[in-house]
């Protein structure tokens, strides 16, 4: 028999913990009543330790329906339109399990957004791996990870016939211990037919509804509480197991039930399964709850009312239905081929009642287990690594521009990721305008409106490392440049934060600083934050990631017939770089590569510039004036230049006036590159504007040419930038 001791560590509760949880109950708890309490007080579902700082984030403006607190974000896109979108965290799991991880990951949003009432209509992805490159162990096992989760997440999102249109890859050894598997979805809605996850109604029917329930994802909640080590590396029980097949019918069964008047609430098991799902529904409406555990329906024999509890079995929901209306909505979900059983109903004595064939096994009051979750304050410093990194020296040997450009061009990081995205069908639904590797932003049309919705996902975690403030302020600007560069306004974010172990007083400081910096630019942008996830722990025998807090911006294009591209159009058009270039490459792929080093001051941060830059180009756009736009970030200007190159097969000439080379590698803030229509249109709207625009030359040719510097033929840039990622991935296979 284990001791209480050993119980609560298991649970990842402390002493402190548990003399709380008697004062709740006025008694002992049992094991099921640990077990609650040990995955609601998670960091994965109380955000005990980052509840704090996520405190104070813009959330509000005339166009947000819904911001956080509920299964996902609402905004409105106009016309009676709702888009419903957030971004999630499966990382633990991927590491563990990399194509089951994944793919429940790409599930489990799928469900928060068709919980809402919405049909999913595209996905994106923001992923982080340790170091692929080399014949090591580490390498080879890195490289076994990305085949992994990009299988698993094509395989879930294809099934369910969801487009998976963009997202983003990025390598660095701080992830060889812990890779990071973001997913986001968005799907639309009518703004007046969004549901919520409540329960209430004294006497309505709680409605277990989707899969049958197993033992897979005990304790998954709690596990991402925890850093990995040696020991506990391969918890491979935690892990869910998915079934799109099973999704698809329950998203289908879902989206019919919507269109009745049945129900009062619904909400997705995700994270600790029932137990999250029941208090959330009830904790919401200030109800209480009984469930008859005996009721649900199981895979697996002799399950537990600890294991039906704590089960994170996937393609399950909840149901609040209005009394009466039982038999309504049974029927729908049997006709899917789905199981459906009442289990409960929702009561007015505050507490989740829980039986198992007759007898209470279980009795917690609702509210004091969100309210009175624990919300650490816990320990800050500033990390000490940053005054030794301050100072960058280029005192390491330089190859010539063209040997520069040439290893940017074939860097895993940079490098075209057809091989990923060629495995998403990201043209289901027929709504694709902008699909992944047209470079920026990534859009969709609406067919009711014939708007567009253009999304990006972005984050430089070397900035972040260097500056976790600035870092995730510039992730913000990003996500939102790329979003304009596509002549859509953005509009709103989510976001996942992805931290190391809170209990290190440094990681705490970066989660803070990253914390402010988001605040500070969504505020001064005006695109406020409508859902969110942070993920904790990410550190593997006390080797924490980078800083890595993955924006998702999303904003709204007016008339879908005018998206713009990112890479050149025409021969003979004139290209022009809009903003100023400074000596700066603090955490530059210039430094990385060169000299392996992550390091210096951010690029200067100026929202004025960042807002001009965003409003002259889909001005301009509205005026038909641009034929394509690229933004400038990671590798300067001249890697953005051999981008739009590489993907139109067009060379160019180009005069940039830089005094010196290296700033054509310079990686300053609020830039961007423009092919224009009208010159002299185009000049006389960016001086109404304010911003600094330079006709810099023309495109054209069959080599890209840049101030005498760079001489390199578009065949060359197209063998290095288009294939050099999958020789890489596939040297094993």
């Amino acid at each position: 028999m284990k001791t209480t001791t050993e119980i609560l560590k298991a649970h990842k509760l402390t002493d402190e913990d548990y003399v709380k949880i008697k004062t709740i109950l006025q008694r002992e708890p049992n094991l099921v009543e640990i077990g609650i309490f040990s995955a609601m007080w998670s960091e994965h579902c109380s955000y005990k330790s980052s509840k704090k700082y996520l405190n104070g984030f813009p959330t509000k403006a005339s166009w947000v329906i819904q911001g956080p607190g509920e299964n996902a974000g609402v905004i409105d896109v106009g016309d009676g339109i709702a888009a419903v979108f957030k971004m999630e965290s499966h990382n633990h799991p991927s590491f563990i399990e990399p194509f089951q991880g994944a793919a429940t990951g790409v599930g489990g949003i799928l469900r928060d957004v068709f919980t809402m009432g919405a049909r999913p209509v595209a996905n994106l992805n923001s992923l982080r791996f340790g170091r692929v490159w080399g014949g090591d162990k580490q390498a080879k096992h890195q490289r076994y990870l990305v085949r992994g989760v990009v299988h698993g997440i094509g395989h879930y999102g294809n099934c369910m016939g969801v487009p998976t249109i963009g997202g983003e890859t990025f390598f660095d050894e701080s992830y060889n211990g812990n890779i990071l598997v973001n997913a986001f979805t968005l799907g639309l809605c009518k703004t007046d037919e969004i549901f919520y996850g409540r329960a209430e109604g004294i006497g309505n029917p709680v409605i277990y509804v989707g899969s049958k329930t197993g033992r897979d994802g005990l304790g998954g909640a709690v596990m991402a509480s925890d850093s990995f080590t040696e020991e506990n590396k391969s918890l491979r029980p935690t892990v869910q197991v998915g079934d799109p097949f099973a999704e698809k019918l329950l998203l289908e069964a879902c989206l019919e039930l919507f269109k009745s008047d049945y129900i009062v609430g619904i909400q997705d098991m995700g994270a600790a399964g029932l137990t999250s799902s029941s208090f959330e529904m009830a904790g919401r409406s200030g109800s209480g709850m009984k469930m008859h555990l005996d009721r649900i329906p199981a895979r697996e024999d002799g399950m537990t009312p600890y294991e039906f509890m704590l089960s994170e079995s996937q393609e399950r929901m909840l149901i609040c239905a209005k009394k009466g209306c039982e038999e309504q909505v049974l029927e729908i979900f049997r006709k899917w081929d789905l199981d459906a059983e009442v289990i409960g109903e929702v009561t007015d004595t505050g507490d989740m009642e829980l039986f198992w064939h007759g007898e209470k096994v279980a009795q917690i009051p609702v509210a004091p287990v969100s309210e009175e979750a624990p919300i650490l304050d816990r320990p800050i410093k500033e990390p000490a690594y940053l005054k030794d990194i301050k100072n960058c020296k280029f005192n390491f040997e330089i190859p010539d521009d063209n040997a520069i450009l040439e290893k940017f061009l074939a860097h895993p990081e940079v490098s075209d990721k057809s091989w990923i995205y060629e495995q998403y069908d990201s043209m289901v639904q027929t709504n694709t305008i902008k699909s992944p590797g047209s470079l920026d932003a990534s859009v969709i049309r609406i067919k009711e409106n014939n708007k567009a919705i253009a999304m990006s996902s972005d984050c430089n975690p070397r900035y972040n490392f260097i500056d976790p403030k600035g870092g995730a302020a510039a992730a913000v600007m990003e996500s939102g440049r790329n979003v304009a560069m596509s002549g859509a306004r953005p509009l709103a974010i989510t976001d996942c934060l992805n931290y190391g172990n809170p209990e290190n007083p440094e990681v705490m400081w970066q989660f803070a600083k990253g914390c402010e910096g988001i605040k500070e630019a969504c505020l001064k942008l005006n695109t406020p934050v409508v859902s969110g996830n942070v993920s904790l722990y990410n550190e593997t025998d006390k080797i924490g990631v980078f800083p890595t807090p993955s924006i998702a911006m999303v904003g709204l294009n007016e008339d879908a017939n005018k998206v713009l591209p990112s890479f050149f159009q025409k021969e003979g058009s004139a290209i022009y770089l809009l903003g100023d270039t400074k000596d700066e490459f603090g955490g530059s792929l210039y430094l990385k590569v060169l000299a392996n080093k992550v390091c210096g001051e951010l690029p200067e941060i100026n929202y004025e510039k960042e807002l001009k830059l965003w409003e002259l180009v889909i001005e301009a756009n509205k005026q038909d004036l641009l034929l394509s736009a690229k933004d400038i970030n990671v590798g300067g200007v001249a890697l953005a230049l051999a981008k739009m190159s590489a993907k139109s097969g067009l060379g160019a000439s180009i005069t940039t006036g830089f005094d010196g080379s290296k700033f054509l590698f310079s990686e300053s803030f609020s830039r961007a590159l423009v092919e224009v229509k009208d010159e002299k249109a185009f000049e006389e709207l960016a001086k109404t504007i304010g911003l600094s625009v330079k006709n810099i030359g023309k495109i054209g040719g069959n080599k890209l040419l840049i101030d005498e510097r760079i001489d390199l033929s578009v065949a060359k840039i197209c063998e290095l930038y288009l294939n050099s990622f999958k020789k890489l991935i596939e040297q094993d296979l």
